[in-house]
């Protein structure tokens, strides 16, 4: 493909060839699919930029708080063509943690206009005020008549490869979070990655799960086929979280051809599809299948190539991958071409050298698609973006994700930072330990952390300071209200829930245990629950499900509860009472 001067002359170019072909296509709410084609695409996003120019908002930044959806994609390329700068953040929803969020990146980004839409107006504007900040310009994108811009320059804006096009708000808690800056070029460089990895073209249908407002999802789902000439399928996020099965449905449907999905999605896929794989899906047009963006687990690979088979799934569209979370997704697959100008390290976080294979340590990673720094040039700058590997070349970005090579093949592992990496989504302790502190007057102090090194099933600690009516029997209920907030806040599942006696999580000062040192005794066995349950997969740590001494309550295993239903098993090994 030609060179362009920026993005937006690429994706201006394929209106011109391909006017007529879907760029979109939405799921509709009686199971079709509503389809807009670039021309129409390219007409709307036109009337979003006209109504930049008119208020001067090249280089300014824009927030769009969105559904995932057309309206989204048609926001995001007005802000492209005007030259403006696009912040995605999540629309408005019950989660106070990404009400928290948003706010945080709205200050710190100095944001001068902001996308809804109409659904979404009212609840903007409100959040908006709470934070002194109602003089913000508001656009509700689906009221903009797609003619709205017929009389202005269709020419998009002359940015340079240098001009800044993204501020992704990734990585951070939600009090404290960071933008990476990515710049026109940073952007049209993940594309070809993206195309040699994906080995995606025009006849590409793509889409997937992942938040829009996350780098993954908006450039690997949304930029990269209108960049391609294909189809972006907008999948929205919700569904397939309660029902993952859901998700293969949508690509059987929609004849979906690429997707990028964690490695825990691919194995509740395995685990429901069960002996006998359900009538109706036909997965013969999957053509590439990337597991990344937590560790990949080999159990689930052969799982899910053995019960997908039967549905049409060929061999070699399942591949396992490394997705770095900051900056433009430039993805690894295993077995695939490596993405030119992409260098990958396996370093010792120390001391800066690189490790032979099979010795873990941290994963840094550069390149022309990877972030320069962060927004407002925090202190973190150089020692995260600026890296240099001992004795060798600099320039690298320190993921803070920990991995090893096996004969030449990068695999991801764990976390090295705070950070978690649950369900394919970074999250961070200290939000949904706040958030556990308002979820009832009998909780107390919580840690939550991984089973895995940063990665894998969340595991909850939660202090009960007393519990409800003084009876034992209240404290499945606490462990519901517990599992529904961490669903609804965050959006993952909770692997295991242990409720203990206070003093567990905070010892007799008042610092709490060290996240670290409570996992290495939850790993031990050594903490002792009044109430525990555990997700399919998810034992205790010595392998037999235990109450405490004394007590009169009966410690459970729980499985994972999809349409309301309450797996009864866990990797046969069922409730155990009196142990």
């Amino acid at each position: 493909m030609p060179r362009y001067a920026n993005l937006a002359e690429a994706l201006k170019e394929r209106v011109l060839r391909c006017p007529d072909g879907t760029a979109l296509a939405h799921p509709a709410p009686d199971g079709t699919e509503h389809r807009v084609s670039y021309a129409a695409l390219d007409a709307r996003a036109e009337a979003v930029a006209a109504w930049l120019r008119a208020r001067d908002a090249t280089g300014r930044r824009v927030l769009l708080a969105m559904d995932p959806g057309p309206c989204a994609a048609v926001a995001l390329l007005g802000c492209l063509y005007a030259g403006a700068v696009a912040v995605p953040v999540p629309a408005p929803s019950a989660s106070r943690t990404d009400a928290a969020r948003t706010a945080s990146i709205v200050r710190d980004a100095v944001v001068d206009l902001v996308f809804t839409e109409t659904a979404h107006a009212t609840e903007t504007s409100r959040r908006l005020s709470r934070i002194g900040r109602a003089g913000l310009t508001c656009l509700a994108v689906d009221g903009l008549r797609p003619d709205a811009g017929a009389d202005a320059p269709r020419q998009p804006f002359r940015t340079t490869a240098d001009s800044l096009a993204l501020l992704a708000y990734d990585s951070g808690p939600a009090t404290a979070p960071r933008g990476a800056l990515l710049t026109h070029g940073n952007l049209t460089a993940a594309m070809a990655g993206l195309r040699r990895t994906l080995g995606t073209d025009h006849r590409s249908r793509i889409g997937g799960w992942l938040p829009r407002h996350h780098t993954p999802g908006l450039i690997g789902q949304v930029l990269h086929p209108l960049w391609l000439g294909a189809t972006a399928v907008t999948l929205p996020a919700e569904p397939y979280r309660t029902d993952p099965l859901g998700w293969l449905r949508a690509i059987s449907r929609h004849g979906i051809t690429e997707t990028l999905a964690p490695d825990i999605l691919h194995a509740r896929c395995a685990a429901l599809l069960g002996d006998e794989p359900p009538a109706g899906l036909d997965l013969s047009r999957w053509r590439t299948a990337l597991n990344a963006g937590e560790p990949v687990s080999a159990g689930t690979m052969a799982a899910f190539l053995h019960r997908c088979a039967p549905l049409g799934l060929r061999p070699g569209t399942l591949v396992a991958g490394y997705v770095p979370a900051e900056g433009a997704p430039v993805p690894l697959a295993t077995g695939r071409a490596p993405v030119p100008g992409a260098d990958f390290a396996v370093v010792d976080p120390l001391t800066g050298r690189r490790l032979p294979d099979g010795a873990p340590g941290e994963i840094w990673v550069r390149g022309p698609a990877v972030a320069n720094g962060h927004w407002g040039g925090p202190s973190d700058t150089a020692l995260l973006f600026a890296a240099r590997v001992a004795e060798g070349p600099g320039g690298f970005l320190r993921t803070g994700d920990l991995g090893l090579t096996v004969n030449g093949q990068l695999r991801m592992t764990g976390r090295v930072r705070d950070a978690l990496l649950v369900d394919g989504h970074t999250l961070h302790p200290q939000d949904v330990e706040r958030e556990l502190l308002g979820c009832a007057k009998a909780l107390g102090s919580a840690r939550v952390f991984c089973a895995g090194p940063g990665a894998g099933a969340l595991v909850v600690v939660q202090e009960v300071v007393r519990t409800a009516g003084g009876a034992r029997t209240g404290l499945p209920r606490l462990a519901a209200r517990i599992r529904a907030l961490i669903a609804e806040e965050f959006g993952v599942e909770t692997g295991a829930l242990l409720l203990v006696r206070p003093g567990t999580v905070r010892g007799a000062g008042t610092a709490k245990i060290r996240r670290a040192l409570l996992r290495e005794r939850y790993l031990r066995g050594e903490v002792r629950a009044l109430h525990a349950e555990f997700g399919p997969g998810e034992v205790s740590p010595t392998g037999v499900v235990r109450r405490e001494k004394g007590a009169r309550g009966r410690v459970r295993a729980t499985g994972w509860a999809f349409d309301g239903r309450i797996s009864p098993r866990i990797d046969g090994m069922t409730e155990r009472a009196g142990e």
